[in-house]
């Protein structure tokens, strides 16, 4: 077993300071969900573990696991659990975030899983998990499942790598304006657009985020406009207990039967949560039909470029997005 020390900080700034002075060979660990698995895997060999629980008994440890909400804002600590998300009583505006939440992993990942992990993990892809192989994203000089097995990889946004965004609360979080805080050494309070906080791999290959080594998510802040109903849902290729082959979330408002603030968000499909921005625009202003909801599912799709073997994703993602569309409409589908 490889040696390593780990430090439980009695608040931020500690962190931050351990996290500056020991750079990419110190991790964070807070439910330590993906992080057991990257060393199990042999993908993260750190010699610094910054055990984030500490914080909950220190000065830091209340807004940490806070978590509010009203009509129009939700604001959560990053150590805020997946299972207190499912659990809360949210408003309709941030439904999504719940059944999310809910949906995600199982029970006892649930109450242990946070917020903060969960839209940090790293990709899934079996090239990027295995630890003998040397993909783009490890360094190496090309995307392994660009011309191998990629059933699973993206099918927008890809290149030069094609991994998918793993976090189904990132599908659900991006529909909204908002921002994520961060602290850290050099920054004890700063802030990034929620819209920016994650990154494609033509930006970026070490990360999938815009935080820098140094920075610990320390909250999300969301806002939304009054009326609107928000939802999530997920195609799986089983039932129970396994990671979405599609997600989708989407977000709107009905006035006198046409629709307004639509935003429609793609789930592991992208290497980012992948905003519909073409089925939106379809859709803004229209009236709530099944004719316009047909063609905004066909176009949240325009661009695709699937893999040799990951273009179902796109018939089967279509197939959601109009049954989630007729859901929060409340127009049945027709037989």
């Amino acid at each position: 077993m490889m040696p390593l020390r780990l430090v439980r900080p009695p608040d931020l700034e500690a962190a931050g300071r351990v996290l500056a002075e020991h750079g990419r060979r110190a991790v964070v660990r807070a439910g330590g969900i993906d992080l057991l698995d990257r060393w199990k895997e042999g993908i993260d060999r750190p010699d610094v573990v910054v055990d984030l629980r500490a914080l909950l008994a220190g000065p830091d440890g209340p807004g940490l696991a806070s978590l509010t909400a009203d009509e129009g804002h939700l604001a959560a600590g990053s150590l805020v659990t997946l299972e207190a998300l499912a659990e809360a009583e949210l408003p309709p505006a941030f439904a999504a975030v719940r059944q999310a939440a809910s949906s995600a992993a199982n029970p006892a990942i649930r109450r242990m899983a946070t917020l903060g992990g969960n839209l940090l993990q790293r990709p899934r892809c079996w090239y990027f998990r295995h630890g003998d192989l040397v993909c783009l994203k490890k360094g190496g000089a090309r995307c392994l499942a660009a011309e191998g097995r990629n059933r699973y990889n993206a099918v927008l946004g890809g290149g030069p790598s094609y991994i998918v965004h793993p976090s189904t609360l990132a599908t659900a979080l991006a529909l909204y304006d908002g921002d994520v805080m961060h602290a850290g050494a050099e920054d004890p309070a700063g802030r990034i657009p929620l819209a920016d906080l994650f990154v494609t791999p033509d930006r970026r290959l070490d990360a999938e985020h815009a935080l820098r080594p140094a920075q610990i998510l320390t909250a999300v802040r969301l806002s939304a406009p009054p009326g609107l109903r928000s939802g999530y849902d997920a195609v799986r290729e089983r039932r129970l207990y396994d990671w979405p082959y599609v997600e989708a979330a989407a977000a709107l408002r009905v006035e006198g039967g046409v629709l307004r603030d639509v935003r429609i968000v793609l789930g592991q499909v992208a290497p980012v949560p992948w905003r519909a921005r073409a089925a939106e625009r379809r859709l803004e202003g229209a009236k709530a039909t099944e004719a316009a909801f047909a063609e905004a599912s066909r176009l949240a799709f325009e661009g695709a470029r699937p893999l040799s073997d990951n273009a179902g994703k796109i018939a089967v993602g279509r197939g959601l997005v109009r049954r989630l569309l007729h859901r929060l409409a409340e127009i049945p589908l027709p037989a």
